[in-house]
């Protein structure tokens, strides 16, 4: 009975230790992440967690996308998505849709470095993933839009991929018939993209 008691303990303490070095990555974005017109098993999040579970790693992604959704959206949200999971590591993955709409730049600025903020609150590092709108919205907002990225990445400090569509956008066969979402067949190249910086981030700020 002793040896049985034994083998329960150490069973139990093994699968403790288990979930105490599982880690969660958290994932906050718009249509791009959710996977729009697409199955969700083939977008570049799912496959993030492929790629995390073939490495060995304990990493579990939470994938907090909404397709449509804006800076101001995701800093509503984001809160209690970090007191629920308490991610070690979190994607912002947001502003296309602010773009589309013309909002002002200040705004999405104040958003998305609100988001950073908050996200360190909790312990969680965090990375950006840089977007970019079309040339018709004129070429001062335009590189405004870009321009709000690499401050942030600036004045806080914080990871940014200058951007996501790199190689995607404009590119026959990567992009849906709605010339906005992105393709199954781009969904490895979205994660090649953002990969470095998450690598990067899961192993923690340097020393």
């Amino acid at each position: 009975m002793k040896n049985w008691l034994r083998l329960m303990c150490a069973v139990l303490f093994a699968g403790l230790c288990t979930m105490a070095q599982a880690q969660t990555l958290l994932v906050v974005g718009d249509s791009i992440s959710a996977a729009y017109g697409i199955e969700i098993e083939q977008g570049w999040v799912a496959r993030l967690q492929q790629r995390l579970d073939e490495r060995g790693s304990s990493y579990q992604v939470v994938n907090a996308s909404i397709s449509g959704d804006t800076s101001a959206g995701g800093r509503a949200r984001l809160p209690a998505l970090l007191e629920r999971h308490r991610p070690a590591l979190t994607i912002i993955e947001l502003g296309g849709n602010d773009g589309l709409r013309g909002l002002p730049l200040e705004r999405l600025q104040d958003n998305l470095g609100t988001m950073v903020e908050q996200a360190r609150q909790q312990g969680s590092e965090v990375i950006l993933l840089g977007m970019r709108i079309p040339p018709n919205y004129g070429p001062r907002y335009t590189e405004g839009f870009y321009q709000v990225y690499q401050q942030l990445a600036q004045e806080l400090d914080v990871p940014v991929l200058d951007f996501f569509l790199e190689g995607v956008g404009g590119v026959e066969g990567m992009i849906q018939s709605d010339g906005i979402h992105p393709t199954a067949a781009a969904q490895p190249l979205l994660l090649d993209n953002a990969w470095p910086l998450i690598e990067a981030g899961l192993q923690g700020p340097a020393e």
